[in-house]
């Protein structure tokens, strides 16, 4: 199966809220697996920014005003097309990034999983909800919640597709509209996903695509939009949520990663082995919320080192478009010198190297091994530094208590995984760690998955959900909206100031003797 056409991304192209093309300077987009020339860009301006956003607002309002059900029917109809064009879309992500097919799927399924949750909650979720009055009878308090207005994404080249529509979608239902900068490197998976929201039914001024740099396209977005979401690298969130705090504009970040796994004694080892290639080696690693730390008690690590490594020796790792591959390519250069210069330090520093270990340029110039290391010192730079590849290290423990406290010894906090000889055990330690979402008896997808949940990070990982209620609600003020009834506060009319001051002290302490007071 080939990359995508030419004639997918002349198509594709004009998709894009830049204006006169033909006069811009572009920037080439490789195909991952060979380093091949596929296709240019447009390089957007701030310039271009402004006009998006001008527009968006314009479209916004007019979308505001359509009830939250017709909304939604775009979004069902949107979930629908998602499925019936995967393969075209597995194609581009693959293409831009050089992941496996699995790992492409994963990014199809999400976005389908995702539009269709929100158009089905959206309606009850953005419902006014009536809530206990300061003084029953006397007051009846509503809250309402109005759309933020213009809602700027900042999405990444790791999940191009799923991180920048997926996000945008809640914020949609909720009434907004979206100016989308994607990462510079995968710019055509974004269009791609685009495309189909429009064939959806979706106004094009409503979702606006603004390829460009980050210093010029990201920094006109967060100087002009009514919030931020952001995914990517926590040095990044960090000054874009300085920015963002200036012009006290809402701002969600999903960030790094050091995220680990504890295997206790009595868990399937089997069944651990596999799952851990998932948990560490899915999108070669380079995901926020993959594996990078393992803890096994130490009765046990012999035994399970033995199997994972092997599993991980025995990983199919190649270019392909097509199933069956386990791991493909990095995205770049930078991210092989990165994990190579990981894998280097520690074995400098005395780690073993029990599988993998070595870039691949035999496969494609971008390709390295699933690597999995032991005896990995704790100034080892991979040892508490997010390596975003596929590396691993295992590290031996006395005990359960002793791989809580060596889990949780980290600023960050994103995704954790647990396995034990029961499920309640498992859960049991799974609430005791720092870290916003933990799968038991699995690596990442189940709590990534659950659309339902909330999913984000602690610490230095990242602020604010994604998913769940949270998830669309963050992108709404809420609003309350109080109406006095039969008398205001003042008193009845020829009733003193002073004997109503006096009646209402206890007329407040009455209340504790109505339900739910």
């Amino acid at each position: 199966m080939p990359a995508p056409s030419a004639a997918t991304f002349s198509r594709l192209a004009e998709l894009s809220a830049i204006t006169d093309v033909d006069a811009r300077a572009t920037k080439s987009i490789t195909e991952v697996f060979t380093g091949k020339e596929l296709a240019t860009i447009p390089v957007g301006t701030a310039e271009d920014v402004h006009a998006a956003i001008a527009r968006a607002r314009v479209a916004q309002k007019a979308w505001a005003k359509r009830p939250v059900s017709e909304r939604a029917e775009i979004f069902h109809r949107y979930r629908d097309l998602v499925l019936a064009h995967r393969d075209e879309l597995m194609d581009m992500a693959q293409a831009e990034t050089g992941k496996s097919r699995a790992a492409a799927q994963e990014e199809v399924l999400d976005i389908a999983m995702t539009s269709r949750h929100y158009a089905r909650t959206a309606a009850k979720l953005l419902a006014p909800k009536r809530v206990t009055g300061m003084l029953p009878v006397l007051t009846k308090t509503t809250v309402h919640y109005q759309p933020k207005g213009v809602v700027g994404v900042i999405s990444p080249w790791n999940y191009p597709m799923t991180l920048a529509v997926s996000d945008a979608i809640a914020a949609l239902l909720a009434g907004n509209a979206v100016v989308l900068k994607p990462d510079s490197q995968t710019p055509y998976c974004a269009l791609a996903c685009v495309e189909l929201l429009y064939k959806a039914g979706l106004p094009r001024d409503l979702f606006a695509v603004v390829p460009g740099p980050g210093s010029v396209v990201g920094n006109a977005i967060v100087e002009n939009t009514e919030y931020v979401m952001f995914t990517g690298s926590t040095a990044t969130g960090q000054h874009l949520a300085e920015q963002a705090g200036r012009r006290l504009i809402g701002f969600s970040a999903e960030l790094g990663g050091k995220n680990a796994m504890i295997v206790a004694r009595g868990a399937n080892l089997r069944e651990v082995s596999d799952a851990a290639v998932r948990a560490c080696f899915s999108n070669s690693g380079q995901l926020c919320i993959s594996i990078e730390r393992i803890y096994v008690e130490r009765s046990i690590a012999d035994e399970f080192t033995a199997k994972f490594g092997q599993r991980v020796k025995d990983m199919t790792v190649g270019p392909g478009y097509e199933f069956g591959i386990e791991m493909g390519s990095l995205i770049s250069e930078d991210q092989v010198k990165t994990v190579s210069a990981h894998v280097d330090d520690a074995k400098v520093k005395g780690a073993k190297v029990i599988a993998g270990g070595n870039a691949r340029p035999d496969l494609g110039p971008l390709f390295f091994e699933p690597t999995v290391l032991t005896d990995v010192p704790e100034d080892a730079e991979c040892a508490a530094n997010e390596t975003f590849g596929p590396l691993v290290s295992i590290y031996p423990v006395a005990d359960v208590e002793e791989a809580i406290a060596k889990a949780n010894d980290t600023d960050y906090g994103l995704n954790a995984s647990v396995w034990a000889k029961t499920k309640a055990q498992g859960e049991a330690i799974a609430a005791r760690l720092h870290s916003g979402t933990v799968n038991v008896d699995e690596g990442y997808a189940p709590a990534w998955g659950t659309t339902a949940a909330p999913m984000g990070g602690m610490g230095v990982s990242g602020m604010g959900r994604r998913h769940g209620a949270d998830g669309l609600l963050k992108y709404t003020e809420s609003q309350t909206i109080a109406t006095t009834r039969l008398l205001n506060l003042g008193g009845p009319r020829g009733l003193s100031p002073k004997v109503w001051a006096k009646i209402m002290p206890p007329f407040v302490k009455a209340l504790k003797y109505l339900p739910g007071r």
